[in-house]
């Protein structure tokens, strides 16, 4: 896949986790239909924190060389920032808003720059390419959680 479609990709994301979780009521978001899994709603903040990371992750390969990318501890995320007292409504269209800051950088870059290199502390060497596909992987990964989650709690997204 060329970097630009990678970048529409990502950018026609930005309204997938509002459109996910329309029609839930809050104990719907709540609920934990896969005992041992996390809740839509946390599905949902940990999507939108992910998104947050990676833009940072982003902007500093544009902007830097070689920079060094840190882990974080996504479920300590979940359980330490309160993810079920947000409010969805903000963190989608945060969410939102990131993608669509992000995609108009990315839109801006020549194709060589998707071949800028990071290094990430655990996964070693990364493209700014590969970062940008891989968060659209990443979106598409949730989202078939929430689908699964949706139909359990027997609202399956309709169409």
């Amino acid at each position: 896949m060329s970097h630009q479609a990678s970048v529409e990709r990502f950018a026609a994301g930005g309204t997938a986790l509002a459109g996910a979780i329309k029609g839930l009521s809050r104990e719907d978001l709540l609920a934990f239909p896969v005992p041992g899994t996390w809740s839509i709603q946390q599905i949902v903040v940990h999507t939108l924190d992910s998104d947050l990371v990676a833009s940072h992750r982003m902007k500093r390969i544009i902007a830097e060389e070689r920079p060094l990318l840190i882990a974080y501890d996504e479920t300590a995320f979940a359980r330490s920032l309160h993810y079920e007292a947000e409010d969805l409504t903000v963190a989608c269209e945060l969410f939102r808003l990131n993608r669509v800051q992000m995609a108009g950088i990315l839109r801006r870059l020549p194709d060589s720059a998707f071949e800028r290199v990071a290094i990430h502390n655990q996964n070693g060497k990364m493209t700014l390419g590969g970062v940008v596909e891989g968060y659209v992987a990443h979106l598409e990964h949730h989202l078939r959680f929430v689908r699964e989650k949706r139909a359990l709690l027997g609202k399956p997204l309709a169409g």
